[in-house]
């Protein structure tokens, strides 16, 4: 039986299922070594409650480097999902094979709510944030319970929440020719297909079910098939998952013209109001992590999306990531 304890704003759905649960370090951990261990003998409490919450905080713990936050995941046994092998457009940065930077975008750049990697056709199962410098001042992590927010759009409005699950949802990418960290989306397309020339890209490109355009500037164009914008988990329950907020509010120019960007996976248009709607509903819906030094969330990326606030101050904001086990995204 794992301890809990509470903070402020968690959202409460039961004993089991409070959202992030939050784990401190109450058995005295002084080293790696020494959690390594305790997570073994406790992975099956862990799983879980991951399962039932969705996001669990790990606070106290004694870790304190990249390195010891590599052995801390790697304790899981969890498939590596690493970063030169995903679709992911955006740019980050290696600190072990398994950690990466979250996101290298600049400073005072949002990163909205995501579900990581929904938006190609390969995610991860877990992902694990670790903080080794916080913010001066803001640079939260906002994370939102997937479930609950299909709830409230099928209670507000049971038209789109049914439209969203049938029909899947399509994302139009620019992928620029060369790396742009100024941008949230700014991994080039070599780097995000792990390819280097246009005809490796193709090729990748094709097996995946994308449609494509090369651009004048050496950039390319390229849109999904039809991914899922809801799914069923294992217990029944039906969650909101894709980037469809994060793509609404934070990739460029789409909040003013979304229809070239974002579609109905039968290529029909999502009505505006719709995307507003859930912009809306997830609001009331978030816990913003407020990150210590040395603390690691754990989140299910099938439950829970995450984000980024904007920061500022003078010390440089570093939240590390590792993901694992990668799932094939169809609908």
């Amino acid at each position: 039986m794992l301890s809990l304890t509470d903070v402020p704003q968690q959202f409460n759905a039961g004993q089991s299922d409070v959202f992030p649960a939050v784990v401190l370090n109450e058995q005295g951990l002084t080293d790696v070594e020494q959690c390594q261990q305790w997570i073994k003998e406790n992975q099956t409490a862990l799983e879980a409650q991951l399962k039932a919450s969705g996001a669990i905080l790990f606070r106290g713990f004694p870790v304190d480097s990249a390195q010891a936050f590599d052995e801390f995941t790697a304790s899981f046994g969890y498939p590596n999902f690493l970063y030169k092998d995903s679709l992911s457009n955006a740019v980050r940065i290696n600190f072990t094979e398994r950690v990466f930077t979250a996101n290298e975008a600049p400073k005072e750049v949002e990163i909205n709510l995501h579900n990581e990697m929904a938006q190609t056709p390969i995610y991860p199962d877990q992902i694990f944030f670790f903080c080794l410098h916080p913010a001066d001042e803001g640079g939260a992590s906002p994370i939102l319970r997937c479930d609950m927010l299909f709830e409230a759009l099928s209670k507000a409005n049971s038209d789109a929440a049914n439209a969203f699950a049938d029909k899947g949802v399509k994302y139009t990418t620019l992928m620029p020719g060369e790396d742009d960290p100024e941008s949230g989306q700014g991994r080039s397309w070599k780097s995000t297909l792990s390819v280097e020339n246009v005809a490796q890209a193709e090729e990748k490109l094709q097996r995946l079910g994308y449609s494509w355009v090369w651009q004048d500037d050496g950039s390319l164009k390229a849109t999904t098939g039809a991914l899922p914008a809801v799914r069923t988990l294992s217990d029944g329950r039906k969650v909101f998952f894709n980037q469809l907020i994060a793509a609404y509010l934070g990739w460029k120019g789409v909040r003013e013209n979304h229809h070239n960007t974002l579609c109905f996976g039968d290529d029909t248009q999502i009505p505006k109001a719709w995307l507003e709607q859930v912009v809306d509903l997830s609001n009331e819906l978030i816990f913003d992590v407020p990150w210590q030094a040395g603390d690691v969330a754990m989140v299910d990326n099938n439950l829970a999306m995450h984000g980024r606030r904007p920061y500022g101050g003078t010390s440089k904001r570093q939240v590390l990531v590792a993901l694992g086990a990668a799932k094939a995204n169809r609908t």
